[in-house]
Formats: structure tokens, sequence, C-alpha cells
């Protein structure tokens, strides 16, 4: 009996969803950006992670990557934008574990999917696929709470 409760009690993170909510990929000089450039694109990538609390242990988070390939700092050979999300549930996590639970470990199980749609789309779009490196949700988790903290610490000051 008193095993059941401790089972009960374990914590649990379990993906009860997850779905692409928007994207799109843009080639817009085709067909010359398929042609053979004579250097090498600069890629660039950005994330963000939101969450949006549903239920008491149900969340719903939200993995944005948008990303650009240019040749020479301006002309675009593809551009993407993808939201791939999820609904997690949540349970039996201290409270002050729960944001680092729903900002790290969730995108952390969202980004495999996500960065194999991107590639699919880059590859489709007439490029070698593009596999976006492993991303660190926890130094992306404490650069953002970096900068809220800055922002906090800032908001308190006044300027004379």
């Amino acid at each position: 009996m008193a095993d059941n409760a401790a089972n009960n009690a374990a914590p649990s993170l379990n993906a009860l969803a997850q779905y692409c909510k928007d994207f799109s990929f843009e080639n817009p000089n085709a067909p010359r950006s398929l042609q053979q450039q004579t250097e090498g694109p600069q890629i660039n990538l950005q994330v963000n992670v939101n969450a949006k609390q549903l239920a008491e242990a149900d969340f719903e988070i939200d993995l944005t990557l948008e990303g650009d390939a240019k040749i020479g700092g301006k002309d675009v050979l593809f551009a993407f934008e993808l939201t791939y999300s999820g609904v997690f549930r949540i349970q039996n996590i201290p409270q002050e574990q729960l944001h680092p639970v729903v900002m790290i470990e969730c995108p952390r199980l969202l980004f495999p999917f996500a960065r194999q749609m991107v590639a699919d789309a880059v590859r489709n779009g007439g490029f070698p696929p593009l596999y976006i490196d492993p991303i660190d949700f926890v130094a992306l988790y404490r650069q953002r709470a970096a900068e809220v903290q800055g922002q906090q610490d800032g908001a308190g000051q006044t300027l004379s």
C-alpha cells in the first residue's frame, strides 16, 4: 500500500499532444537562388520558447524557430518560421522546479521534431537539408532569466 502511494507521488512529465501551430518557408529568389553559389551561406537562427498554463497540471509550450540563409549578408536564399507546440501534463514537481521543467525539458522534447520539419522544408525548397545544431535549453533559460532580472533591476532605477 505504501509503495502505491509513493508511485503516485513520483514526478511525471507526459506529452499529451504535439503539433505544428504555424510554419512558413520562403524561397524568394528562386530559381536564381538555386544556382551554384561562389560562397557558403550565412545561416541566422533565433529560438524562442513560450508557455501557457491550460489547467492545473497542463501546459502548452510553443517552440519558435526563425531563420534564414543569406549570401553576402543580403541576398536571401531561403527563410523559415516554425512554431512547433506541445501540450504537456506535469505532475508532482515542486513549485520552485516547475518553471525550469516547463521552459527547459518541454522544449527539449519538442526540438527534434521541429528540427526535422525545418530540414525537410529546406530540402523540399531545393537546398541541402538544414540540420540545426542541438540547442542548449539550459543556457537559453539562464540567458532569458538574466535578461528579465536586468530589466527588473533597471525598472527600479530613476535617472536624475
